[in-house]
């Protein structure tokens, strides 16, 4: 049963897609149903479970491995790994292929839904509404007769296989000794924001944060207002912009566009820095022109090779 979602969209509409499945879980003696969602560019295939093969001292909700396309591959029960009850019995159960991180991950889930396509701005930050109840949820989608949770993927994965998470006790080299580069970092993820705040304030930025892309939209159209009004070029505020691609209200391709369409702000480096940064994926960042694409979760590489954007622009401007 494999499910295409190669479905084409433009970059930098601000358009996404889901794949909406849903988790039975025990309440109680009630079974509950929970519907969520996952980005379709993260989306390999769906298959029928498969019998995996089992590995001794497995954590919970690590169901073992299989070989598919000649690949082994490790298959996670994703109601278990999200802390949730299952009930005893198992209806058609869906295994939903993964790749994000230049990883791939299995993930066995009660049941799919639908493919929705959505304008970001559709997608409720899940900060606002949770108040910090779960950080493995970062967006809501309101549907008439229920919600749907957009999961925190690379969380779950740094849970899994602590190497693909970005990690806040890696050394970070200064990338300069003579300048303090101001960074816009745009992100969803609160624990990320404040781990690349971190890391890149060693290696010597000076760090604004945004939850999301169309605050950072916001703030970069506060400082070209200020720039234009002390008549000071945009450079003399920000260095460079660094960005997820999955935000509510605004994704990483959107506010690239948009940078890059701005007379003013134009003159910025813009790095993509996510899950989403493969082979496959990373033509979509081309179009709306971005400088850098880097998979999460290199940050050291992210520092060294911001700074080098930095004074790849200095030196353009100076010549």
């Amino acid at each position: 049963m494999a499910n295409n979602t190669n479905i084409l969209l433009a970059t930098g509409t601000n358009e996404m897609e889901i794949v909406e499945f849903y988790l039975d879980e025990m309440i109680g003696a009630q079974v509950y149903r929970g519907c969520y969602g996952i980005n379709v560019a993260k989306v390999v295939e769906i298959i029928r479970k498969p019998n995996p093969t089992f590995l001794p001292q497995a954590p919970p909700g690590f169901l073992g491995t299989f070989l598919s396309r000649n690949r082994v591959i490790p298959l996670i029960d994703l109601t278990v790994q999200l802390g949730k009850e299952k009930p005893e019995e198992e209806i058609n159960p869906l295994t939903i292929v993964t790749e994000f991180n230049k990883f791939t991950l299995a993930f066995v889930v009660s049941g799919v839904n639908h493919i929705h396509r959505l304008v970001w701005g559709h997608i409720e930050p899940a900060g606002q509404i949770l108040n910090g109840m779960t950080n493995s949820v970062t967006g809501i989608v309101k549907m008439e007769d229920r919600n749907i949770l957009i999961l925190d993927m690379e969380k779950i994965l740094g849970e899994l296989i602590p190497q693909y998470a970005i990690k806040d006790d890696v050394e970070i080299t200064p990338v300069s000794v003579d300048f303090h580069y101001k960074a816009l970092i745009a992100d969803d993820s609160s624990p990320i924001r404040k781990i690349l705040s971190r890391k890149l304030e060693q290696a010597g930025f000076i760090i604004r944060a945004a939850s999301d892309g169309s605050e950072a939209w916001e703030y970069l159209k506060e400082l070209k207002t200020l720039s234009q009004k002390e008549k000071r070029p945009i450079h003399n505020y920000i260095d460079i912009v660094i960005s997820d691609i999955e935000m509510p209200q605004m994704d990483g391709y959107s506010l690239c566009h948009s940078v890059k369409q701005d007379q003013v702000l134009k003159a910025l480096p813009v790095v993509l820095f996510s899950s989403l940064i493969n082979d496959k994926l990373i033509h979509k960042g081309q179009p709306v022109g971005a400088d850098e694409q880097i998979t999460k979760p290199e940050a050291a590489s992210l520092a060294q090779r911001a700074g080098q954007l930095i004074e790849q622009y200095r030196n353009n401007r100076v010549h």
